[in-house]
């Protein structure tokens, strides 16, 4: 295909069936016959079309109403010419749309009583969006969107609850609606997600799978004050779910990362911090920090023993979305999750 893109081209993205009622006149349509048609709006994104390099375009010279309506036109007529049997066909081979094998009555119990010990630790529960703002997950946090569902409509497909719970934060600091000069706010939530990249054919491997999530936030306060009690709560909720639910005690694995001008002085203190809570409990460290751009300080990962097996069930570790999106270097934010699937079975 020629870089540029030609009215043929075009003809063909939007409607390969119309090109000779699209494009007449060499390519200009009267006023009166856009109005006819009803194709005023989209008629001069047509025109946009025809001038320019298609991907560039797209990318960086549309605004995002005049995208969202080119796609949403393209997306009904393709949908005009699917039958029901390559829909059935699609159903079949579409990786995104089986259902999972997990008990779905086990699974919304378990929601329950996770959500339950949450608010009994002060996290306030939440009900997600299964949708996000586009770039959730990839504007401030190191992701692929690629590996997203990007949809229209200036949204995505939700791949991390952690991503939105910060943006909802972020929002209620920003309004005023929150605060978190003196305390801490806690979100906790439950969510389906849905990752685009290609997992391997294996147990527990899927592309949709429901993850338990929480999110603390809170300000610099000197001497990792903040850092000592969010983490601490993170693992004393994750503590109290496994002994309730399996009888069985988590161990930590804290791993370096950058992003603190200090990582083992971090560590050290948390770690203290931690044992003197829970004197009892394993912890590793490794304090050799690892080229990973997505926590910042450390990662701490939970790994628990169910039904007789060890597992490495969910991770955390300090980020600084909200630092981003409030431009404010003293914004703190600790993120965390573990995967329920696996637990349902």
């Amino acid at each position: 295909m020629s870089a540029w893109i030609d009215k043929k081209t075009i003809t063909s993205v939007v409607d390969k069936n119309r090109s000779n009622e699209i494009w007449e006149n060499g390519g200009k349509l009267s006023m009166e016959k856009k109005e006819e048609r009803g194709e005023g709006e989209f008629g001069g994104i047509r025109h946009k079309l025809e001038q320019k390099k298609l991907v560039e375009l797209l990318s960086n010279d549309m605004s995002g109403s005049e995208l969202n309506t080119l796609l949403l036109e393209v997306f009904q007529r393709r949908k005009a010419n699917i039958s029901p049997s390559e829909l059935l066909r699609s159903y079949k081979d579409n990786r995104f749309v089986s259902p999972a094998s997990v008990d779905p009555i086990a699974l919304k119990q378990l929601e329950l009583e996770l959500l339950g010990i949450a608010q009994s630790n002060r996290y306030t529960p939440i009900q997600l969006s299964p949708v996000a703002p586009f770039g959730t997950c990839s504007v401030v946090a190191p992701a692929d969107q690629n590996k997203v569902i990007s949809a229209l409509r200036g949204t995505e497909v939700v791949a991390d609850a952690t991503n939105l719970m910060a943006l909802h934060i972020a929002d209620g600091i920003k309004s005023g609606h929150f605060q978190n000069h003196s305390g801490l706010i806690r979100f906790a939530a439950t969510h389906r997600h849905v990752r685009a990249q290609k997992f391997p054919q294996s147990p527990g491997m899927l592309a949709h799978f429901s993850l338990y999530a929480m999110v603390t936030s809170g300000k610099d306060v000197g001497s990792y004050g903040f850092e000592k009690q969010s983490i601490w709560e993170h693992i004393a909720v994750y503590r109290q779910i496994f002994r309730e639910k399996y009888q069985s005690e988590i161990q930590l694995i804290i791993n370096a990362r950058e992003g603190y001008s200090d990582c083992e002085g971090l560590i050290e203190r948390i770690v203290r911090h931690i044992r003197e809570q829970a004197p009892d409990m394993t912890i590793i460290t490794n304090l050799v920090s690892s080229d990973n751009a997505y926590y910042k300080g450390l990662q701490f990962t939970i790994r628990a023993t169910m039904n007789g097996h060890e597992h490495n069930i969910g991770d955390g570790g300090f980020v600084d979305w909200t630092q981003q999106l409030l431009g404010n270097k003293k914004q703190r934010l600790l993120i965390s999750a573990i995967g329920l699937d696996r637990m349902c079975k």
